[in-house]
């Protein structure tokens, strides 16, 4: 990629609008790239336009959204934009966070980020855009889109470690259509450059990494406000207590600390993980070793796929990721008559966790994804 030279670097590399007069919406959160988003958008000449979202409400200090909404105001008047605030903590309520608990209560991992985007920053969101006037909707996300033969395809990011597609495979062909992504040709060193030479603040802020709105605030505790503790055993492969949890909920597949299991002297040394979570008896089974065969899967069922291309009717080689950074691992995918996605893996995978999403990929194309409901010890 080309070094940084001046001050209208990149702007090429957005979009241009159709006319002069073009407008666009940016999804404003009081980060860096949101703000270099909207940056680049208007040097490449479109109108732009901010718009700050709040979807979470609470005091206990962990929510961020008050400063963040002072960082979004004071890029929007250094930029000369307007910023426009919108309030969506009912529909995140309704749409997101009750299937998260949901989810939860029935012994699954969820993964909030993938319905947020849907149901809020690209449904909620995207359509008060269109009430304000804006021919489209940009947001700070590292991925890429382009036009093709058969609409509109969502592409893994130039900068790989950043790639954000997994968080989008939900959104539909139909949304994207609107939707510009200025950061999908830059790695997060440059948007932080560009941000510091523009002169904002907010060049060197960190990266949010809590649940999406919600921030970034102790989990177990969180959680235990909306999910009632019910404790029942831990216990080995092979049915021997070893302790008590206080909820299944509170545990994922692969999970190391918070077991309060420790050492015994009746087992061999080493560390213990979660394997599983029987249901029917409220049971948290675990095993010794970071890779036991009993977390290892070299095959996977899904949910009803959701397609960003054209549906394949029969088995097809791709890589998929099943979470977000995991490197692309080789597989192959065969579509079910329900459709479901059945995914069999080149090489068995570690810690396969239902409610999390198994997304697809050719190439650079995302094809979609779903969300992960039974995990295979082997390929029958």
């Amino acid at each position: 990629m080309r070094p940084l030279t001046d001050s209208s670097l990149f702007a090429d590399a957005v979009m241009a609008p159709p006319t002069a007069a073009a407008s666009v919406i940016v999804a404003m959160s009081g980060g860096v790239d949101s703000s270099v988003a909207a940056l680049l958008l208007q040097r490449a000449g479109w109108q732009v336009q901010g718009l700050f979202m709040r979807n979470w409400h609470d005091s206990d200090g962990f929510c961020t959204v008050a400063s963040d909404l002072q960082d979004a105001r004071r890029v929007c008047s250094l930029l000369g934009i307007e910023l426009h605030e919108v309030d969506f903590s009912r529909e995140y309520r309704d749409a997101v966070f009750a299937q998260f608990l949901d989810s939860y209560r029935a012994g699954q991992t969820p993964n909030p980020d993938v319905l947020c985007n849907r149901e809020i920053k690209f449904g909620a969101c995207l359509r008060h855009a269109g009430r304000l006037g804006a021919d489209r909707f940009a947001t700070g996300h590292y991925a890429r889109r382009a036009d093709g033969p058969d609409g509109v395809q969502l592409l893994r990011a130039r900068d790989a470690n950043k790639d954000q597609s997994y968080f989008l495979h939900a959104v539909s062909q139909a949304q994207l259509e609107r939707v510009l992504f200025p950061l999908g040709e830059l790695d997060k060193h440059q948007v932080r450059q560009l941000a510091r030479s523009a002169g904002i603040a907010v060049h060197a802020k960190p990266d949010s990494t809590g649940i999406c709105f919600i921030g970034e605030r102790p989990f177990r505790d969180f959680l235990g406000q909306f999910l009632p503790d019910r404790p029942g055993p831990i216990e080995t492969e092979t049915g021997e207590p070893l302790g008590q949890h206080q909820g299944l909920a509170f545990h994922t597949l692969g999970q190391r600390d918070g077991l309060g299991i420790g050492g015994r002297a009746d087992c061999a040394a080493g560390a213990w993980y979660v394997a599983d979570k029987d249901l029917a008896r409220n049971a948290l089974v675990v095993v010794q070793g970071h890779d036991h065969p009993r977390l290892l899967s070299e095959a996977l069922e899904t949910a009803p796929f959701s397609w960003l291309a054209p549906r394949r009717e029969t088995p097809f080689a791709c890589n998929a990721r099943l979470r977000h950074r995991q490197p692309l691992q080789a597989a192959r995918a065969l579509p079910q008559p329900d459709g479901s996605l059945r995914l069999e893996f080149a090489e068995a995978q570690r810690a396969v966790t239902p409610g999390q999403y198994a997304v697809v990929y050719e190439g650079l194309r995302c094809l979609g994804g779903a969300a992960v409901t039974r995990r295979l010890a082997r390929v029958d």
